[in-house]
This record gives C-alpha cells, sequence and structure tokens, in this order.
C-alpha cells in the first residue's frame, strides 16, 4: 500500500486513505468524520493518546497490506489464516456497524447504502462458516499430506467461493458499486474504502487458494 504516514499526517487524510485506521481512532477516543483536519500528532496530543502506540497499530495496518505469500504449502496455509481468515473476522467487527451508522444518518440520502449491513452480515455468517470448515477440517488435512478423501471438502470449499462471490455482489450492490456521493462524509468514505480493501483481500484469497494451494492436491 503506497501510503506514507506521519505524525504530521491529518487524521481525516488516514481515515479516508487507510482501511482499518477508523476502528484504531474508535479505540483511541479520536473523531474523525466531520472533524479530522488536524494533524495526527496534535490530535492524539489532545485525547492524553499514545502516538507511538497508535502509529505503530496504522503501520501495521500498511504493512499487512503488503504481505506476500510464501511458497511452501504449510507457511501458506498459516499465511492465508493471518492473511485473509483473522484479517476478514477483524474487518467485518467494524465495517457492519460503520455501514449500520451510515444507513443510519444518510438514509434519506438519495444515493444511502440501503440494505447493506443486511448484506454484509449475511456474508459474515457465510464467510465464517467457510472458514471454520477450511480451519477444523480442510486445512489439518493439507498439513498432514492430503488424502484421496481430499477431493471432497476442497470441491465443498470451491462451492463455497461461488457462494460467497455472489454475496460480495450483494454487497457492492447495496453499496451503488461503492461510488461516493458528492460530500461525501469521512464515515461515508472510510466505509467504502474499507469495502474496496475487503473486497480486494476476499478476492485475492479465494484465487490463492483456487488456484494456488487447492491445485496442489488435483
Amino acid at each position: 500500500m503506497a501510503f506514507n504516514l506521519t505524525s504530521e499526517t491529518k487524521v481525516g487524510t488516514i481515515a479516508e486513505l487507510l482501511p482499518g485506521a477508523t476502528e484504531v481512532f474508535r479505540r483511541a477516543g479520536i473523531g474523525f468524520c466531520c472533524g479530522g483536519e488536524a494533524p495526527l500528532a496534535e490530535t492524539v496530543a489532545h485525547n492524553g493518546g499514545d502516538l507511538s502506540a497508535i502509529m505503530a497499530e496504522l503501520q501495521a495496518l500498511i504493512d499487512r497490506a503488503a504481505n506476500v505469500p510464501p511458497t511452501g504449502t504449510e507457511a501458506l496455509i498459516d499465511h492465508i489464516l493471518t492473511r485473509f481468515h483473522a484479517v476478514h473476522r477483524e474487518e467485518l467487527q467494524w465495517l457492519i456497524p460503520l455501514a449500520q451508522k451510515v444507513e443510519t444518518v444518510h438514509g434519506d440520502h438519495e444515493a444511502a447504502p440501503l440494505g447493506l449491513t443486511a448484506a454484509l452480515v449475511a456474508l459474515q455468517d457465510d464467510l465464517e462458516a467457510h472458514m471454520a470448515r477450511e480451519e477444523q477440517v480442510l486445512f489439518p488435512m493439507m498439513k498432514a499430506g492430503g488424502a484421496p478423501a481430499i477431493h471432497a471438502p476442497i470441491a465443498v470449499m470451491e462451492a463455497d467461493h461461488l457462494r460467497a462471490e455472489a454475496l460480495l455482489a450483494e454487497v457492492l450492490r447495496a453499496a451503488h458499486g461503492l461510488d461516493l456521493p458528492v460530500g461525501a462524509c469521512r464515515s461515508w468514505t472510510a466505509l467504502y474504502g474499507g469495502l474496496a480493501k475487503f473486497r480486494d483481500d476476499l478476492v485475492a484469497h479465494m484465487g490463492l487458494e483456487n488456484g494456488t494451494l487447492f491445485a496442489r492436491f488435483a
């Protein structure tokens, strides 16, 4: 991710450009929606926070996005668990309430993403079941070297991916293709930025499994 973070970067800019930053700010009690014009250092000092700790969290978001998949099967599975499974769970925990906030506050706007919260919850439920099946059944089989019966759970996971694609399409439809209206607030902007990153991650996650990991056991 090409994002140059400094202590002088405006809070609003960080919230708009770095997916996940709004959750860091929320936990730190830092407002970003209708304000956010002050530099990060000034805002953190005003709130009595720990600038170094907050910058470390923000930098971790940047570094995580640039993480390259390893080649070994066990290492690749561990990468999928930490880079995608854990990240999907973490991001949905703040994307869903942020979507609900935007729907509630801007529900009368013609471009409001009505139905987005429900679509995200449906995707979250489906993904959680899918990831649990991988973690409890398929990945342990793969780490053990595979087995003749491994093709059955792989087929189930591939079918799950098709369903996730359809549910993701419903999310994007509710969000009007992530097309921000003129004058959108920072919460709305952060929501669509986070959704764009989540979409890209989910597509990369499924592509890595289908095209690389699953193919090794074909």
